[in-house]
């Protein structure tokens, strides 16, 4: 009877330690969350959210790419300010070059709007560049933060990626719907953890996708 005791306490206490062990991972991780998504917030703005978004989001999806690939001994603050500086530039050519692109589609669809019956045979063809950008947009910061490639070798590759990788690509396209619903229903979260949730499930699904690419490569 007292070794059947002792063997019950040592399961329950073994239980209860690694129930703790579990709660104070999860616990890490919604601070190391949080405070990504607060750098992204706060360098966003300092940017003046038009310079400063591309930088802060590169910046976190840079961090991110660190701890998928185990490079946790480095700061969260160190590696998000380190990239954001020496980055700064060259994302915001791109953000230009986005941003860009978005206001020559808002144009053109408001044209078709101010002109019905006239144009309207471009509205399936503006609907299709939409498609072909928004696709580039999911994949961009994934492949900006993970290859060294050519300047808009990046834009390329991104809809490569997304054109090749549907059930990535429709995995992120919901993550990011669920998560606007679940915003819509907790807008408190939004300082704490949109950016950089979102940016850790995009993450690792952009890194199924490369991995899935990168195995064909190697079969060929």
């Amino acid at each position: 009877m007292p070794v059947s005791f002792t063997y019950s306490y040592s399961k329950k206490g073994g239980s209860i330690l690694g129930g703790w062990e579990r709660f104070n991972q999860i616990t890490t991780w919604m601070i190391r969350l949080a405070y990504l998504n607060i750098l992204w917030l706060l360098f966003t703005i300092a940017g003046l959210l038009l310079f400063g978004l591309f930088p802060a989001t590169g910046a976190m999806f840079s961090v991110v790419r660190n701890w998928f690939i185990d490079k946790h001994d480095v700061s969260i603050w160190t590696a998000f300010w380190t990239f954001y500086r020496r980055n700064f530039i060259k994302l915001n050519g791109f953000s230009l070059l986005f941003f860009g692109f978005v206001f020559f589609l808002y144009y053109d669809f408001s044209f078709i709007q101010l002109n019905p019956g006239k144009v309207d045979f471009l509205f399936p063809i503006l609907m299709l560049i939409t498609l072909m950008f928004t696709l580039t947009s999911v994949y961009f910061f994934p492949t900006y933060v993970h290859f060294e490639l050519k300047y808009f070798q990046y834009i390329k590759q991104s809809f490569l990626i997304a054109v090749v990788s549907p059930l990535e690509t429709i995995s992120i396209i919901l993550s990011i719907a669920s998560l606007y619903f679940i915003v819509t229903l907790l807008p408190g979260i939004i300082p704490l953890f949109t950016g950089s949730v979102l940016a850790s499930i995009i993450t690792w699904l952009s890194f199924r996708a490369f991995e899935r690419i990168k195995q064909k490569q190697h079969a060929r």
